[in-house]
């Protein structure tokens, strides 16, 4: 099967755990994915190293080193350019990539982001959910476009707010689901499939 499966790029700014569960997911000889390089904005993400002592080559291309947005964005498609990916799955890139950049991934490229789309996208999602009243927060899966988490929804999961909930704990309990969906959606998506999905706090998916 590895002859067919898809090249994946995942692009991030820290930790990388989501990274880390897309790894561990196209490490069963089964996926239809395989993943060719962890890239960075930030040299000293802690991601990188944790990706390298798993075999995957890593990149750095620091958004500090250029003049301008335009600029970093050609440094990033050149290493995309070389690692050949089908896919380019951000899991915590804290960049916004602009249209010109976005459009030349366009049905390629997924985002997983810490709401229930179309609520509160950009930043500080937890504590806006906890200052809104919301019964229920989550996270989603969606494919990136010029709209800033506006794409196409390919997967959602819900967790409940609970009474004492600050926005630290619902963050580790949203976590916990991000986990689990990004990886299913990465599976479905990789073989065309772009049927959403929706992943209960007990990590059923329909």
């Amino acid at each position: 099967m590895s002859e067919t499966r898809k090249r994946v790029a995942i692009l991030i700014s820290g930790g990388g755990s989501n990274m880390l569960r897309l790894v561990e997911d196209m490490t069963d000889a089964d996926h239809p994915a395989v993943p060719v390089l962890v890239l960075s904005n930030d040299a000293n993400a802690a991601g990188l190293a944790r990706a390298a002592s798993l075999g995957i080559p890593t990149a750095v291309v620091d958004h500090r080193a250029f003049a301008d947005r335009p600029a970093f964005e050609a440094g990033l498609q050149a290493q995309l350019q070389q690692a050949a990916p089908d896919i380019v799955a951000l899991a915590g890139f804290m960049r916004i990539l602009t249209a010109p950049f976005t459009e030349q991934w366009a049905g390629r490229m997924l985002n997983i982001h810490p709401s229930l789309l179309p609520k509160y996208r950009g930043l500080h999602t937890h504590a806006r959910a906890l200052e809104a009243g919301d019964d229920e927060a989550g996270c989603s899966v969606h494919e990136v476009t010029a709209d800033l988490d506006g794409g196409p929804i390919l997967g959602q999961a819900r967790v409940p707010i609970l009474p004492d909930d600050t926005a630290d704990t619902l963050a580790a309990r949203v976590l916990v689901q991000e986990h689990r969906l990004y990886p299913a959606v990465l599976r479905r998506f990789a073989c065309g499939d772009r049927r959403r999905l929706d992943l209960s706090p007990d990590g059923n998916l329909s």
